[in-house]
């Protein structure tokens, strides 16, 4: 991850995040018209909403659905079924100097067989990370590694079972073997947030592990989401830790991906909910920690995961007012790939650190992924239609539309 210095600190005066043939240079007019297509689906909510139901029953009776699905959202948004498949679009996106964050995007399984087999994925992807200088980070949601029942059982202090002792050990051992691997091999993990019911037991053994592996630099980052009130104060919290403790305080901050769900287990269940008020606390929670960071950098090392313009605009101003330089290792911007690449590529091309989240994995694993981003496209006010209009002005500017 090491990088020489740039002698500037400040974006070009003519930065923008509307140069349409540098967000799309890697896309070919096919590839380009296929996106354009594929954004119009999303704006279509009806489909959206029964799309999923309709994919998974159709899998599951095997219709020759699946090339359809792998030439088309699949396509957009995942680099592969495997490792060895997502190595092109890697490569791609390193030739204009955007790394890559190999997400292993299998979830939700129970087994103790399929539970320790992502385990061992998650472990190739850090070798594939220590081999290969374009990829930045590794990631992993600890409900590939362990059941959520369970972790929603630690997560409430409830007793366990004499068994489910057993099994947060092997829990805790997944998890262990994946940062000591990560830490061996000087590789970057990121761990990912999710629902706010499990999370308190994600950010223990986080905690944990930080205390454990980051004692010279930041190997493992825990992940915040900024639709919850409360995340402000547990990220100071989090770094008077770091500070108390003697070692670096690793964030990856987020807004969410789980909004909708959280609100209605909240009214279900009748207890307050998590989530921000309004989109502008959202929002305002999200620039007030990436300042929060930016104070602390000496202690605290972040990925900023947003699509907002924004927000990343921001963070480009309070590195310039700290005299950080735009590619010191502190500090990544990051985007889902086949997303926001007007965000991406613009941000490298003024010479920031830029990751794109590559997930990958079988098509029908990854079809719960698949389906929160067309959710959320879908749902996120003038997301699809930005990308729609970026898209359309470089057919325009290609004299193709």
């Amino acid at each position: 991850m090491s990088t020489t210095s740039l002698p500037n600190n400040t974006p070009p005066s003519d930065f923008s995040f509307n140069d349409t043939e540098i967000a799309f240079k890697l896309k070919n007019d096919k590839e380009l018209k296929k996106a354009r297509l594929l954004f119009s689906f999303f704006g279509y909510k009806w489909l959206i909403a029964i799309g999923p139901a309709l994919t998974s029953i159709a899998l599951k009776l095997r219709l020759p659905i699946k090339g359809i699905i792998k030439n088309t959202i699949f396509a957009q948004l995942c680099g592969g079924e495997t490792i060895a498949e997502c190595r092109p679009a890697a490569k791609q996106l390193w030739s204009c100097k955007v790394s890559t964050i190999l997400d292993y995007s299998v979830e939700g399984a129970d087994d103790e067989v399929s539970l320790d087999a992502t385990k061992n994925e998650i472990i190739r992807t850090i070798d594939e990370a220590a081999e290969h200088e374009h990829i930045c980070f590794s990631v992993f949601k600890i409900t590939g590694i362990s059941r959520f029942a369970l972790l929603e059982k630690l997560n409430n202090n409830k007793t366990l079972t004499p068994d489910e002792v057993a099994e947060k050990q092997r829990v805790e051992s997944r998890f262990d073997a994946i940062c000591q691997h990560a830490y061996q091999k000087n590789v970057c993990v990121l761990i990912d947030a999710e629902e706010s019911w499990i999370q308190d037991a994600i950010d223990h053994l986080a905690t944990q592990a930080m205390c454990k592996y980051n004692k010279q630099k930041a190997v493992i980052y825990n992940t915040l989401q900024m639709y919850r009130h409360d995340r402000i104060a547990y990220l100071k919290k989090s770094i008077a830790e770091a500070q108390g403790n003697n070692y670096y305080a690793g964030f990856k901050i987020v807004r969410g991906a789980y909004m909708e769900k959280e609100r209605k287990r909240a009214k279900y269940k009748n207890y307050p909910s998590p989530i921000q008020p309004t989109k502008e606390a959202t929002d305002k929670d999200y620039n007030l920690a990436l300042e929060i960071c930016i104070n602390h950098i000496n202690r605290v090392r972040i990925c900023a995961g947003t699509h907002n313009e924004y927000s990343s605009k921001y963070l480009t101003e309070l590195m310039a007012e700290k005299n950080i330089a735009n590619n010191d290792v502190s500090i990544y911007f990051s985007q889902l790939y086949g997303m926001s690449d007007n965000i991406s590529f613009n941000l490298t091309n003024a010479g920031y650190n830029v990751a794109k989240y590559l997930p990958y994995g079988p098509i029908k694993d990854v079809l719960p992924y698949l389906t929160r981003r067309a959710q959320e496209n879908s749902s996120v006010a003038g997301q699809a239609g930005r990308e729609l209009n970026l898209i359309e002005k470089e057919l325009k500017r290609r004299k193709l539309d």
